[in-house]
């Protein structure tokens, strides 16, 4: 594989993956979203990403991962387990 395709690949998951595993550690979806937000805007400042592409693939990935975590936060609640979730 190419840089371009290994980026935009690691572009298209890693970001929607992060969301839920953040949202795991800290037990809130929205502070998941923030710390993923964090280090993608580190890593654009550190040079990694330079393509308007690879930004659309952070921000596609980032609203399923973000949709995602928010729908496995509603129904922990919605199913009575917030002590394993929240």
């Amino acid at each position: 594989m190419d840089s371009f395709e290994t980026k935009l690949f690691l572009a298209l998951f890693l970001p929607g993956l992060l969301v839920v595993f953040f949202t795991r550690v800290t037990f809130h979806h929205i502070v998941g979203l923030i710390l993923t937000i964090a280090l993608i805007a580190a890593s654009v400042y550190a040079g990694y990403t330079h393509n308007w592409l690879l930004y659309a693939a952070d921000a596609l990935s980032l609203t399923v991962g973000f949709w995602y975590a928010t729908r496995m936060v509603k129904n922990a609640r919605r199913n009575g387990e917030e002590d394993e979730l929240l």
